[in-house]
């Protein structure tokens, strides 16, 4: 901003200059020049007044002294000098007076004025007075050189001015843009100060305010979440507890299938409240590791928790992990809630036969989850959070996933709109374990 400034500054300034300048020293020539031819002319005129008649009979004459660096003589009609100094015979300008009128014109590299001088309405001669038009061009040079010293002059002072007013204005602004980066790194205490310009000072202030309201808005929802999954965990807990109680007492056979069920789907709950609370914590330091397990273990536990739901619609799943490195592990509960968000997302909104497979990309895993179904609508409307197309659920399910997903440093995105297929990209170190933040 401060070099747009000097720029627009110093165009401005020597716009300004060249429209001042180059009509000015015009005029100085133009000025310079009538000034020599005027001074000439009242030597001519001061000559032809002591010219007596009687000159034409040998009577002399006593002209004055001539113009500084110049000449002035008497010519009579047959353009002979008769005194003075000057060209022998007359030139052109002296043949011109004879006509009676005063002539300017140069001749020979001269400035030449000459003024006839009449008797008995006759003219009887013609005083001639000269200068070197070189050093009219000289004086012209020099004014022109002082003009131009004086338009530089000007011109420095406009850029010293211009960088002086583009520090006091981009200050403010780079002071803001720092609390704005301050803001992206997490300082939401970050405030803008005020400065000296009111138009700067409003965006400051509706910046502060944005963020006052933001920050509110944050809190809000970090104190709600902490206090759902707070007052979720406690129930959970003890209605977990009571069926690890009821199944470790139970002896009906056709009991205890469905308690363990119900246990094993407690704790699902349990884990899904856990990683939604370590999602709205902000910070990495705030968030625990989540504990890691098998690729193919976890693919096995998806495929049990599963295969019974999709069986009930009279659907096919099938896992492959022939491409699942044996001694990879990942975070287990983050990537188990993705998967099954992207299971039930296929449940729900695909059709046919669901494939869940691994592909090792070296330092990467990529988690393929399609069906034979097809996506119509545009990704950004798939992970975006709000109402789903056909007003069925709240449209949070992918967009929780991709949330989850960049929390591992990882990436889910729609790789495929016939069939559907969503991919998850979990960077993975080189020894096996996740590669968190890459």
């Amino acid at each position: 901003m401060r070099q747009r400034v000097v720029r627009v500054a110093l165009t401005a300034a020597l716009v300004a200059v060249v429209l001042l300048a180059v009509p000015l020293a015009l005029a100085i020539r133009s000025s310079l020049y009538a000034d020599q031819r005027d001074t000439l002319e009242r030597s001519a005129l001061a000559g032809a007044v002591r010219v007596s008649p009687d000159f034409v009979t040998g009577d002399p004459v006593e002209l004055p002294a001539p113009p500084a660096g110049g000449r002035l003589g008497l010519y009579d009609p047959h353009l002979r000098l008769r005194a003075g100094s000057g060209p022998r015979p007359g030139d052109t300008p002296v043949r011109h007076a004879l006509a009676g009128e005063v002539v300017r014109e140069r001749a020979d590299g001269d400035l030449v004025v000459t003024v006839p001088v009449a008797h008995a309405e006759q003219v009887i001669g013609v005083v001639r007075a000269s200068s070197p038009a070189a050093a009219v061009r000289d004086r012209v040079l020099t004014a022109w050189a002082l003009l131009l010293a004086v338009a530089v002059l000007a011109l420095a002072v406009a850029v010293l001015v211009a960088r002086r007013q583009a520090r006091a204005l981009a200050a403010p602004l780079e002071d803001l843009s720092r609390h704005c980066r301050a803001v992206t790194g997490g300082d939401l205490t970050a405030r803008a100060a005020p400065s000296s310009i009111a138009e700067i000072d409003q965006v400051a202030r509706t910046h502060n305010e944005m963020l006052h309201s933001v920050s509110e808005l944050l809190r809000h929802e970090r104190d709600f979440t902490a206090n759902a999954s707070h007052q979720l965990r406690t129930p959970l807990t003890g209605l977990q507890l009571a069926l690890e109680a009821g199944l470790a007492q139970e002896d009906d056979a056709r009991l205890r299938p469905v308690l363990a069920e119900a246990l094993a789907t407690t704790q699902r709950l349990h884990h899904t409240v856990e990683e939604v609370l370590r999602l709205s914590r902000s910070g990495e330091a705030a968030r625990p590791a989540a504990a890691t397990t098998g690729v193919r273990q976890l693919l096995r536990e998806t495929e049990e928790r599963w295969h019974g739901l999709f069986a009930q619609d009279g659907r096919r799943l099938e896992c492959d992990t022939q491409d699942a490195p044996a001694d990879a592990r990942i975070p287990g509960a983050p990537v188990a809630e993705v998967l099954g968000i992207l299971l039930d997302n296929a449940r729900v909104h695909g059709r046919g036969t669901v494939r869940v497979t691994v592909r090792d990309l070296d330092d990467a895993l990529a988690f393929d989850v399609s069906d034979e179904g097809a996506v119509t609508e545009e990704p950004s409307r798939l992970f975006g959070r709000g109402r789903t197309g056909n007003g069925e659920g709240t449209g949070i399910g992918l967009s929780l996933a991709r949330d989850l997903a960049v929390s591992l440093g990882g990436r889910l995105s729609l790789t495929g709109r016939h069939p559907a297929t969503f991919t998850l990209l979990l960077p993975v170190g080189q020894d096996g374990t996740p590669a968190r933040g890459a």
